[in-house]
């Protein structure tokens, strides 16, 4: 039995995926991939498993995901999957295919929030100086 593990990040969101035969079967944190709200974070879930099709079918994918917020993780977990079922398949047209649609889908996308500094609310912002 052939098993994949992957992981994906964005901003403060890890995902780690777990590939394995099966029937298809999505789930992410324990819930199926259908049952995911908002529908845009579902979307986006199901990105890697549109373009893959019937390599999607034969497989069991497990999602955890934590930290970051909604949008965050949703990125992360699609990273993730996107990764796992290239590296299940060995499929080198599936990988073209990913980074033709969306290169994020294979490579964690490397933006931070810049750090706040002082003399202000936050990274750029400054409080105003009165001379009068």
């Amino acid at each position: 039995m052939k098993i994949v593990n992957t992981s994906g990040k964005r901003k403060t969101a890890v995902a780690r995926a777990t590939i394995r035969n099966g029937k298809g079967r999505i789930r992410v944190n324990k819930r199926p991939v259908e049952l995911i709200q908002p529908e845009f974070a579902r979307i986006k879930i199901m990105e890697p498993l549109v373009i893959a099709k019937d390599i999607a079918s034969k497989v069991d994918i497990e999602v955890h995901v934590e930290g970051g917020g909604i949008i965050g993780q949703a990125e992360a977990a699609r990273t993730a999957i996107a990764r796992g079922l290239v590296k299940w398949s060995d499929d080198h047209e599936l990988r073209d295919a990913y980074v033709k649609y969306d290169r994020t889908l294979l490579v964690n996308d490397s933006r931070r929030k810049e750090s706040k500094k002082v003399g202000g609310r936050g990274a750029r912002k400054r409080r105003q100086k009165s001379y009068r």
